[in-house]
């Protein structure tokens, strides 16, 4: 998970500490997984805005077989010293991301907590769906927002801390449980599927939603 955006202009580096997850990790790991298609040794995964790896580390303990990208040399760092059978790799959330690597289509992308902070999320998008072998998966999390949860924070006056526009590198675009569908549709991705995460239904704290690259593409 990093504040990695879709080139290095810009950019400012999360500055990752350590190898620890982050407050979010435990809100947004289950529902990722609970997306996930089966896993068996080889699969192939690629964590795009991967951070300091945690969550590779997570697929890895799988037996997957897993790449990292982040633009975050603090977190690449970290994630290649922690995670040293993963590949990790300094690279902007793009539509080149597959070209850049030079690697074979993906059987499952994910990406946490990363499109909130991206000026080109269909640049980022096509990126992840062009990354994938027909019939792999893109799981995507991002923190939710919907009426109930928007009007939660309005009334209880939030807002000014809740997306602070003071925040050097923070969240640029809200996205909604309708947008993040509608931008994976636009791509080209189907059957999607939902879950909400953390806190109670309708104020989730974060979202995860997944996609499949239709087989014959």
């Amino acid at each position: 998970m990093s504040d990695s955006i879709s080139s290095n202009e810009g950019y400012r580096d999360y500055g990752f500490a350590n190898q620890a997850p982050t407050h979010m990790h435990r809100h947004f790991l289950p529902a990722l997984f609970k997306l996930c298609p089966e896993l068996t040794h080889g699969t192939r995964v690629l964590d795009v805005g991967c951070g300091n790896g945690y969550t590779v580390g997570k697929f890895l303990e799988l037996g997957c077989e897993v790449v990292g990208v982040d633009l975050s040399e603090s977190g690449i760092a970290l994630a290649r010293k922690s995670y040293p059978k993963a590949r990790f790799e300094i690279l902007p959330a793009n539509e080149q991301i597959l070209d850049n690597l030079r690697e074979q289509p993906f059987d499952l992308v994910v990406s946490t907590e990363v499109v909130e902070h991206l000026y080109s999320p269909r640049e980022y998008a096509k990126g992840c769906f062009k990354a994938l072998r027909p019939g792999g998966r893109f799981i995507c999390t991002t923190p939710y927002h919907g009426f109930l949860k928007n009007l939660a924070i309005a009334l209880t006056n939030q807002w000014d801390t809740h997306a602070n526009p003071l925040w050097d590198g923070g969240h640029i675009k809200l996205w909604s449980r309708n947008t993040l569908g509608e931008i994976l549709r636009e791509t080209g991705f189907e059957n999607l599927q939902f879950r909400g995460a953390g806190r109670i239904p309708w104020l989730w704290m974060t979202m995860a939603m997944a996609g499949d690259k239709p087989k014959n593409q």
